[in-house]
């Protein structure tokens, strides 16, 4: 059974252009959307292996609040793993072909 963290995750209607694209700056973080976009939802250790990153699991939580709150990633809490997942519908709502654009802007672009 797996649990929603509905309290934590901001409705579609107070999603801003402005906190998504600075939550993506991040190259860390970016690396994590387009981890999650490839793969499809994921536990968090297992995100931060398959992303590639070399960071501290603090680091990486500390991301992944920063992708939460600007309301990119969904959390599920599945017994004591934390399950993450795009929040691709509600982007693509709300800022139709953001996401792709991001997801399919070259590397060597960024």
């Amino acid at each position: 059974m797996s649990v929603l963290m509905e309290q934590v995750h901001p409705p579609v209607t107070d999603l801003r252009l402005s906190k998504i694209l600075a939550a993506l700056a991040d190259p860390g973080r970016l690396a994590t959307v387009r981890t999650l976009a490839q793969k499809g939802e994921s536990p968090c250790t297992r995100l931060q292996q398959d992303a590639g990153l070399q960071i501290s699991r603090s680091t990486f939580s500390h991301h992944q609040k920063v992708l939460r709150e600007a309301g990119i990633l969904l959390v599920r809490v599945r017994g004591a793993e934390r399950i993450l997942s795009l929040r691709r519908d509600d982007l693509d709502s709300r800022f139709p072909g953001l996401l792709d654009l991001v997801l399919n802007t070259p590397e060597k672009l960024i």
